[in-house]
């Protein structure tokens, strides 16, 4: 029987016995976890024995909601225009696309992505006169909105046809009419799916995503509409766990279209297509949809008009209620939840009722349906996501007030609302399912030991980003504890795999993630500068940071 003992200072996440210094794992699982004595004893003298001294041992971290394929993509297949950190010059912005495409001749299609929009605009011309002779389109970071030059308004079929049915506000354009190349919402989910990718390239994007996340500490993700890009992301997991080349989990929300005609259909599409793909290491759990935009954007949906435009509160993307019910209702009798894209407070307003309508329906009070972001929330919606047992997906990264953007968004929601931001402490006072995320890469950074000081700071150390950014929102701080069970026992739980991750128990599959740093009570200035030793999976060590 294959054997590891594991020594060192473990933080279990497990109530009855919280803190140990080693434990057995036999065959993946924990078989004891306990004294250092006690376990050597259990283990043998045989077993393979991962020594890691003083340094501290958590349950393997887990990310609620992130892009995996759009990971790998921007790592390997994409001119990356963050690859410098974040930038708004749009000068450089075209020294690295003029750097990829003279270092990818051989392509007949380039995509940029991590353009951070500031207060110059942009049009086709911009991309036309760098590369005017095949298709160019440089998306943003957030991934809501893109530029096209001509060569890709013709292959996206985006003509003033087009614009004028999906509306001025998402496709812009000229005097004359004509599209302008700039581009938002739900054309840009419209024709993302169609870039080109075939099943090895995606494969090839995924294994370097997963090289990225196990080596920062995650051993489980929840993909967020896991076909978004592109279709082949599907067959393109599967493929890999058949070969056997994944070890990160992959728990995945399918897209679901706006307002999709057939909630009853879609859903049985999403089952038949696990019953056919999922298997251990990737598995479909559940329907991804947006509900809105971002209110950077413009595009977030809020309670109320936004001040710089009269008469507009946002884009309302999923918004038919009776529909939003079907698909709740009909994903609870396949096992499964709802996972939303719900930035701005009307789109969590809206959602809540409609799970509220759909309890009603099931009688099922914990199907852990998910609400991604929650920028801004009123007292009675956080209330309302306590009581509907929902999944708060909270991102920690995203606290700070940001110098530039902060003041943007006062200017479109006022001082009052934008200090309010992200209310992490009182989803868990009102007993929600409270889980970090990253939305990584549509947001720069996926990192441990800094949603641990951001929750408690609620602003960055001043080495990552100096003075651009201050505190916001301090009564919302929260304890290191909330923050770990935000990353590994409480995710667990949104993917119905509590029984199996999230905590070091018996039992329990041995992933686990080794730190130079107790994130529980070392100095939150020393937290800043923890450092990753190890990534276990399996009970068997996939990163090694002295390897």
């Amino acid at each position: 029987m294959k054997q590891t003992l594991i020594l060192g200072n473990i933080i279990t996440m497990d109530e009855k016995r919280p803190f140990a210094k080693a434990a057995v794992v036999k065959n993946g699982l924990f078989a004891y976890i306990g004294s250092a004595e006690e376990a050597k004893k259990l283990a043998g003298r045989d077993a393979k024995v991962l020594d890691y001294g003083e340094n501290f041992i958590y349950p393997g971290f887990l990310e609620s909601h992130c892009h995996g394929h759009l990971a790998g993509y921007r790592f390997i297949g994409q001119a990356n225009l963050g690859k410098a950190g974040v930038i708004t010059d749009y000068a450089k912005y075209r020294e690295i696309i003029k750097e990829f495409i003279a270092a990818n001749p051989q392509r007949e299609f380039y995509v940029a992505a991590g353009w951070v929009e500031n207060e110059e605009y942009v049009s086709k011309a911009y991309l036309d006169e760098i590369c005017p002779d095949k298709p160019l389109l440089m998306q943003t970071g957030g991934g809501h909105s893109m530029l096209l030059n001509t060569k890709a308004l013709q292959w996206a079929g985006i003509d003033a046809e087009y614009a004028k049915k999906a509306g001025y506000d998402l496709v812009h354009v000229d005097k004359n009419g004509e599209p302008d190349g700039y581009i938002c919402e739900g054309p840009v989910f419209e024709i993302v799916p169609k870039l080109p990718a075939t099943v090895e390239d995606i494969k090839e994007y995924l294994l370097a995503w997963q090289d990225f996340a196990l080596s920062s500490g995650f051993t489980a993700v929840g993909d967020a509409g896991v076909e978004v890009v592109n279709r082949n992301a599907l067959q393109a997991y599967h493929e890999l766990e058949q070969e056997g080349k994944l070890k990160l989990r992959t728990y995945a929300y399918m897209y679901v279209t706006d307002n999709v005609d057939s909630p009853k259909a879609e859903i049985a599409r999403i089952a038949a297509t696990r019953a056919e793909l999922s298997g251990e290491y990737f598995h479909i759990i559940g329907a991804k949809a947006f509900l809105d935009g971002v209110t950077e954007a413009h595009t977030g949906w809020q309670n109320q008009d936004y001040l710089d435009e009269p008469g507009y509160h946002g884009a309302e993307r999923f918004n038919d209620h009776e529909k939003m019910v079907e698909l709740i209702v009909e994903a609870n009798k396949e096992g499964m939840s709802v996972h939303v894209h719900s930035e701005g407070g009307g789109a969590t307003h809206f959602m809540l009722g409609c799970i509220e309508d759909a309890e009603k329906v099931t009688g099922n009070l914990d199907q852990r349906n998910v609400l991604a972001h929650l920028h801004f929330v009123t007292d009675e919606d956080i209330r309302r996501m306590g009581a509907t047992k929902s999944v708060a997906a909270v991102p920690p990264l995203w606290l700070a007030a940001v110098k530039g953007f902060y003041e943007q968004e006062v200017s479109y929601v006022g001082k009052e609302l934008a200090d309010q931001a992200y209310p992490v402490k009182s989803f868990f006072d009102a007993g929600a399912t409270v889980v970090f995320h990253s939305d990584y890469p549509v947001s720069p950074m996926m990192n441990v030991k800094y949603s641990f000081y951001t929750a408690e700071k609620r602003t960055y150390p001043k080495e990552v980003f100096g003075d651009a950014t201050s505190p916001r929102g301090l009564k919302e701080v929260i304890t290191r504890e909330q923050s770990l069970r935000a990353m590994t026992i409480n995710v667990a739980r949104q993917f119905h795999q509590e029984h199996r991750l999230g905590s070091i128990e018996f039992g329990k599959i041995a992933n686990m993630t080794v730190f130079d740093c107790d994130f529980l009570h070392d100095d939150i200035e020393k937290v800043a500068q923890a450092n990753i030793v190890a990534t276990i999976v399996d009970g068997e060590e996939v990163y090694n940071s002295k390897q």
